[in-house]
């Protein structure tokens, strides 16, 4: 439904403005700190805070759902974490870096693609050439062209 205009105005006495998280990057480093300590007590682990690459990643994020999307992409990092500092290995897959408005070449997005799945694979050549579906000396090739190490 709607939303009663009668209510509306007996609740909007007061408006206030909060800028989205996207106008706010650099609360996100503040915020990390925050969620990676709350979820690292109540599940029980000795994580010591984020590493630089992790926390670049999450200001270069545009975030549709701001600080509940931060808390959770956090929370899930916490959890399947295997060392003591949140890596960008932690992120989701999915995770998109970067506005997703830019406009990459193909060849651009060939590479942000193949590094997310040797991320994703944690270097593992032959399962990221399977996950892609392309030939092993393929991916061989792609990373000597793209000077992916």
């Amino acid at each position: 439904g709607r939303f009663r205009l009668d209510l509306f105005y007996r609740l909007s006495v007061f408006q206030i403005k909060l800028p989205s998280l996207n106008e706010r990057k650099d609360d996100i480093q503040k915020l990390c700190e925050y969620f990676t300590n709350y979820f690292a007590q109540r599940t029980n682990k000795k994580i010591n805070g984020a590493n630089l690459d992790f926390t670049e990643a999450l200001k270069l994020h545009h975030w549709k759902g701001n600080i509940r999307e931060l808390r959770n992409i956090i929370e899930r990092a916490v959890i399947l974490a295997d060392g003591e500092q949140l890596t960008k290995d932690d992120l989701p897959y999915d995770f998109t870096i970067g506005d997703i408005k830019s406009v990459f070449t193909l060849a651009e997005a060939e590479q942000v693609h193949i590094k997310k799945i040797l991320g994703f694979t944690k270097g593992n050549k032959t399962k990221a050439a399977e996950i892609m579906n392309i030939g092993l000396t393929t991916l061989y090739s792609k990373l000597k062209e793209y000077d992916i190490n």
